[in-house]
Parts: structure tokens; sequence; C-alpha cells
């Protein structure tokens, strides 16, 4: 319980961090900025402070900063010529459009920065900690191949099919090309070397690019203390990977099949391998909830940052870096965009994300995620 509304004060706060950067940009290079709001929709409530109004309103799908003239059809009141957005300079709009994804990776960065240095890093070894006793195949519950094989607590693997093998990656990687079926391992124990005989079960890989043999073992981790330069370089290494991860996952997301798949959620089927649904804030609370550390909590809310920022930065209008794109384009060619052209396009990427948010929203009250 505490988790999950920790986790909902915490997406309120990214959102609002978001928002402000636009906000603190937009003021820095002398824009006028006439409301700041939490939500979409009807307004729950508001206050109005100098020129600028800030609220709450009743839809928590994101928030939004109002800037003078950054909507190229409002019409601008005389008094507010030389603080509009579109009368800026090129640096000035992109500091100004970038700051929200800015603001959003600087709190992932910060997150993973302290993890690193308060949790170290964990580095899995070829050495077996645990051996999986049984597993279900088709309803039936038989031996594991290790624990068929003889595989023990403490064996060092250090050969699969021949192939030495001196790091947990490269375990991983012998057993994925292995696939199912008769495995020769070498390990050693108490300081002699046993050769044991394994039959692999195929299973899908956990980063989804395939299948592997499964062998049913789990690593010795060694933690290792970080330094604040190291850390530095871990934390850029963990976003940059959580990007990929992002785009990716957003590349799943939008597949014609699995957008067809998400129209059975009208019709009330709501089975979505949890590979390819898309989650809603109300998931991402009961993923906070479910959270079994802090350390595990705090890495989900920086995945949240980096998605937010991540989206955030395609190139559609009127996504940020859709306006940054609209701004470059008019850097470059020295002419004014004809934004009602990207009209169709807005619209398109609105109704996509709106459906999507739908979709994730029924299948995270009706079938909620789990870790």
């Amino acid at each position: 319980m505490l988790g999950g509304l920790a986790a909902a004060m915490a997406i309120i706060f990214f959102v609002t961090a978001h928002e402000a950067g636009h906000f603190l940009a937009a003021k820095a290079v002398g824009m006028k900025v006439t409301q700041f709001f939490f939500g979409f929709g009807p307004k729950i409530w508001s206050t109005q402070k100098g020129e600028t109004e800030y609220g709450f309103k009743w839809f928590p799908l994101g928030g939004f900063v109002r800037i003078v003239g950054m909507n190229p059809m409002e019409e601008v009141a005389p008094e507010d010529m030389g603080r509009t957005y579109r009368e800026k300079k090129f640096w000035e709009k992109s500091l100004v459009v970038l700051a929200g994804v800015g603001m959003n990776f600087l709190l992932a960065f910060g997150i993973f920065y302290g993890l690193a240095l308060a949790q170290g890093v964990a580095t899995p070894q070829p050495e077996v900690s645990q051996v999986v006793e049984v597993v279900e195949t088709d309803g039936v519950e038989t031996p594991s191949p290790a624990s068929a094989a003889g595989l023990q607590p403490g064996d060092r693997i250090v050969a699969i099919d021949g192939v030495k093998v001196s790091t947990w990656e490269e375990i991983t990687e012998v057993l994925a090309d292995a696939g199912a079926g008769p495995t020769t391992l070498v390990v050693e124990r108490g300081g002699s070397t046993l050769e044991l005989q394994a039959n692999l079960i195929e299973q899908p890989r956990a980063d989804g690019a395939g299948t592997t043999g499964y062998l049913g073992i789990g690593p010795v981790i060694d933690i290792e203390n970080v330094g604040l330069i190291e850390g530095v370089g871990i934390a850029g290494q963990t976003v940059w990977n959580a990007i990929r991860l992002t785009f990716e996952s957003l590349g799943q997301l939008v597949r014609p099949s699995n957008l067809v798949q998400y129209l059975g959620v009208f019709v009330g089927n709501t089975d979505v391998e949890p590979e390819i649904r898309p989650v809603s804030p109300i998931g991402i609370v009961n993923l906070g909830s479910q959270a079994q550390s802090a350390g595990s909590f705090l890495a989900v809310l920086a995945l949240v940052n980096v998605a937010l920022a991540s989206i955030n930065l395609l190139p559609l209008f009127p996504l940020d870096g859709g306006h940054f794109a609209v701004a470059l384009y008019e850097k470059v060619t020295r002419r004014e965009a004809n934004v009602q052209r990207l009209m169709p396009v807005a619209v398109a990427v609105i109704g996509l994300f709106l459906f999507l948010g739908f979709v994730g929203i029924v299948l995270d009250i009706v079938n909620p995620i789990s870790l």
C-alpha cells in the first residue's frame, strides 16, 4: 500500500519536474508562461500567481505548460509581443522544448548513480548458488535439467559442450546456442573436475530474442563497491541501456499485430502477454507496491523517467522532439514551417497514445501486471 502511494506521488513529481524544466527554461529566455498544470481535462483546482495559473486536472496522464506563441494558430496580444515562443532564437526554442526531457534524464541518472554508490555493482559468477529442483512442463512437474544432471550449489561451470566458459555471460550465451537437448557440462567441485550430462529444455530468452537452453541454476553474485567517478559511468551506461529498452518496447507496442490484439480489450479479451502490453500510471503504481526492496522500487522509478523522456524525444508533433524538429527545420531552411500540415500527424500521435493509454488502464485494472 505504502509502495503504491509512494509510486503515485513519484509519478506526479516526475511529470511536474518535466514541466518545470519547460517552465524554468521559458522564464530564463524571457517567454511568457500562462499555465502550468498536472493532468488533462476538466480543472480540479488552480491558483493564479503572477501571470501564471498553476493547478491540477482530472486525468493524470501527463501535464503541460502553456507558453504564449507556441501554438502557431494562437493570436498573440500586442502587450505580449517580444515574449512569445515563435519570436525567439533557435537555441532558445531548443532549450525550452528539450528542458523537460533533460530534467527526466537528469532524475534517472541521479537515481541510478545513487543506487550504484549505495548498492555497488552485482556481478554474476560462473559458480552455482542454487539449483531449481523441479520445472513444470505442460502441467507436469519433472526434475529440472540441472537437478537431474546432479549439479550442486558450489559447482563452478568451466565448459559446456566443449566450449570453455569463465563468466556467467558466456554461460548464458553458450546455453542459448545449445538450445534444447543433451548437453555435456564440465564442472569443478571440491578441487575435482566432473563431467555431467544434462538434457536442456527450450525456453524463451529473458530479452525476448529467440529461445535458450534452460538448465535451472542461479549464479553466485559478487558485490563490488563503486567509487564516485566510476559511478558516473555506470549510471550513464544504465540510462543508455534504459533508453534502448524503451524504444525496443515501444517498437513492440506499435506493431500492427499487437495493435490488433489490443483491440480485443474492447470486447473483454484482456489476456495480453506481459512483454507486449502497455502499462499505465495505474500499472506503475501497482509495480511500486510489489517492489521487494527500496533499490528495486527506485530502479522502477528511474525507468519511468527514462521512458517519459525517451518517448517525448520522438520527432513527432506535438511531442517535445516534434517541436525541436520544427525549430531545426526553420533554422536550416530559414523558412517558417507550415505547422497546419502537421496537424494530421499530431492527431494521429495523440490518438495512438490515447489508445495505448486506455488499453493500459483497462489491463492494469482487470489483469494487473506482476513483477
